[in-house]
């Protein structure tokens, strides 16, 4: 009787693991030939495009929804300014004196001008001049800083001046036109924007639109030091620490601007839109100011 147990064991034994080897052999046999190199796919897991799927081609550098390498710095968004950004608007020289309102002209645009300034002969008598009820042409001189600029069709005052939203930015002229007819002196030079008197209202909007601009004049001088070699990212250095200097110099004098930032937020602004312009042309050396 054990013998018999004995001998039965191993002959199922044998038969099954024969059984095991045709199952398998068989099941390779009918199987796809591509199904072997399939990677085994998880639940959950993302699908693979099937085969035969078209596949996009890769953007190219530069473009639009091309990938960016890594490190790459960002640029930021500046707001463009229109050439008729202020047509209508009647701006104030220091937000408190005189009077310019830009106007659409066959072909272009006009500036109504009236300035303030002092007498020659005496320059604590303030004085004024107007050059007219109709508007003075302009010639315009593209956007060599980022923003547009005009300058006034005018032989005794020719201001060059940009463009910003809500303000002009005169550049030109560096010194007092001097009108002998008048026997007056103007400074046109600076910052005209709204009535100063109705800025305060609007402090906590222009605060938010100086913080912005501050930002983007922070990341163009960093994009800028980092295109350049050691001398370029001193150089942008000295400019950085410069512009504060610089804005408060033209601000100083805008009425009261302490309680409003109109005048450092525009001027900050102007600034973001020229560092913008010299990142566009790869160069790294300041336009030169006029």
């Amino acid at each position: 009787m054990r013998s018999r147990l004995i001998l039965r064991r191993p002959f199922r034994l044998r038969f099954a693991g024969f059984t095991l080897r045709v199952l398998a052999l068989s099941a390779l046999a009918i199987a796809p030939s591509g199904l072997s190199a399939q990677p085994m796919q998880l639940p959950g897991a993302a699908g693979s495009a099937p085969v035969g799927t078209p596949v996009a081609p890769p953007v190219p550098a530069g473009q639009p929804g091309a990938a960016q390498p890594p490190g790459t710095p960002r640029r930021p968004a500046v707001r463009p300014v229109a050439d008729d950004a202020v047509v209508g608007q009647a701006l104030m020289h220091q937000g408190m004196s005189g009077r310019v309102v830009m106007e659409r002209q066959p072909g272009g645009f006009g500036l109504k001008f009236t300035a303030e300034g002092f007498q020659t002969n005496n320059l604590l008598e303030p004085c004024g001049v107007s050059f007219g009820e109709q508007a003075v042409p302009l010639e315009n001189l593209g956007r060599p800083e980022g923003l547009p600029r005009f300058r006034l069709q005018s032989s005794v005052c020719p201001i060059v001046f940009d463009v910003l939203n809500n303000a002009l930015l005169v550049v030109e002229p560096q010194t007092p036109c001097v009108i002998e007819a008048a026997q007056c002196r103007l400074t046109p030079r600076g910052l005209w924007g709204p009535d100063a008197r109705g800025l305060v209202a609007l402090a906590r909007d222009i605060e938010k639109e100086r913080a912005r601009a501050e930002t983007q004049v922070r990341e163009s001088f960093r994009q800028l030091g980092v295109q350049g070699g050691n001398d370029e990212r001193r150089n942008v250095a000295r400019e950085q620490a410069g512009f504060s200097s610089e804005r408060e110099q033209i601000c100083r004098d805008f009425s009261r601007e302490a309680s409003h930032s109109f005048c450092a937020a525009k001027v900050t602004e102007a600034r973001a839109a020229s560092l913008r312009a010299r990142l566009a042309k790869g160069a790294g050396e300041p336009a030169p100011r006029r």
